[in-house]
Formats: structure tokens, C-alpha cells, sequence
């Protein structure tokens, strides 16, 4: 059974960093697009971060660009998000989640193969 378990959501104040750990397991990482979505209450689950298992190329969505880093360890088959300077407005469960693919392009909220349970980041004014 595939797995996507993710680690290092937590409570922290306005402008500090977190690090999300997304470790898969039970499937070729490398055939893989793989990242971040994010969900805060009353709104939709939107796309924040993703990184080809192919040619390590990155999204971004733009509320985050310049503030958060995705990065893929191939040999651990784990991909990280890199998250400083994050603001109140960042709160949300973070959910990992896969697509099998090379191309940035195959990313969809309802297209997805695989998801994580999500993680909690809660960002304090």
C-alpha cells in the first residue's frame, strides 16, 4: 500500500519557519510529481508547492514564492517544504499528495493519486 506520511507541522509566531517532511513509500518516486496542497476552514484545498521527480523543476503558487522551498531527496524518497517568514494567514492543514507523471502540467486537486492524512500549521499573529 502506498504511502505519504507527513511531519513538522506545528504551532509557531508570525515570520518563523517550519520545515514539512512528506516520506513516501511503496511506489517508484521517481515517476512522480510531488507536494503540497493546503486547506484552511471555509476555504477550497488550493496547490502551494511541487516538485518533478524528473528534472527536480518547482511551482510555486504565488502568495508563497520567495518565502517557501521545495526540495526532493531522491535517496530517502522524501520531499520537504522549506516554509520561513510565514504569516497568519499560512494557518492551514497542509496535505501531501502524488501524481504520477513528469509534467507540473498533470497537477489537480481532483487528479491526484495518492494524498497524506495532513499536517497542521498554525501561525500565530
Amino acid at each position: 500500500e502506498v504511502q505519504l506520511v507527513e511531519s513538522g507541522g506545528g504551532l509557531v509566531q508570525d515570520g518563523g519557519s517550519l520545515r514539512l517532511s512528506c516520506a513516501a513509500s511503496r511506489f517508484t518516486f521517481d515517476d512522480y510529481v510531488i507536494g503540497w496542497f493546503r486547506q484552511s476552514p471555509g476555504k477550497e484545498r488550493e496547490g502551494v508547492s511541487f516538485i518533478s521527480g524528473s528534472d527536480d523543476s518547482t511551482y510555486y503558487t504565488d502568495s508563497v514564492k520567495g518565502r517557501f522551498i521545495i526540495s526532493r531527496d531522491h535517496e530517502k524518497t522524501t520531499v520537504h517544504l522549506q516554509m520561513n517568514n510565514l504569516k497568519p494567514e499560512d494557518t492551514a492543514l497542509y496535505y501531501c499528495a502524488a501524481v504520477r507523471g513528469r509534467d507540473l502540467g498533470l497537477v489537480r486537486t481532483d487528479g491526484m493519486d495518492y494524498w497524506g492524512k495532513g499536517i497542521l500549521v498554525t501561525v500565530s499573529a
